[in-house]
């Protein structure tokens, strides 16, 4: 997020709300640390720089964070899978649920994917006006979330 241009956590958090969220989220307790840890290590810079009287501190890429970010693009290590849904959690473990409260755990989680393709949707044609890879990653999400949702869709008419 840095590299898009000089931004606080906070800015960081805000911007990641809105676009990664979907596939790769990240909270104050992870954005803080990190944050740190690459000043340490001389990837970013930080300036502090206070708005309305409170202190904050704005960061950027240095030459060597930029160099280190176009490895990690280009590095042929393998890509970290992780998925983390309470709802395939509660899933997993709904085999005690009597059959409507079964359904209704399905219905709030199609639900939740209906109303993630909504919000791509929202922004589908600003995205495809920009191009590149945020597009692709929304049309994957659509295409990701729409699946979810027909699928859940499916499984709540399964349910005796």
């Amino acid at each position: 997020m840095i590299r898009l241009g000089r931004r606080t956590g906070y800015e960081i958090k805000q911007l990641v709300d809105v676009s990664t969220r979907f596939f790769w989220a990240a909270s104050y307790g992870q954005i803080y640390p990190e944050l740190r840890r690459l000043e340490e290590q001389g990837l970013i810079s930080g300036k502090d720089a206070a708005t309305n009287g409170r202190a904050r501190r704005e960061f950027e890429l240095t030459a060597a964070g930029d160099e280190a970010f176009d490895r990690w693009l280009r590095s042929g290590e393998p890509l970290t899978l992780e998925t983390r849904d309470e709802g395939l959690l509660k899933l997993f473990f709904s085999d005690r649920l009597a059959p409507d409260e079964h359904r209704a755990l399905l219905r709030s989680m199609r639900e939740r994917h209906e109303a993630i393709v909504a919000s791509l949707e929202s922004i589908e044609d600003s995205a495809r006006e920009k191009g590149g890879g945020p597009y692709e990653v929304l049309r994957f999400g659509l295409a990701h979330h729409s699946f979810c949702a027909q699928r859940l869709a499916e499984m709540e008419n399964e349910v005796t």
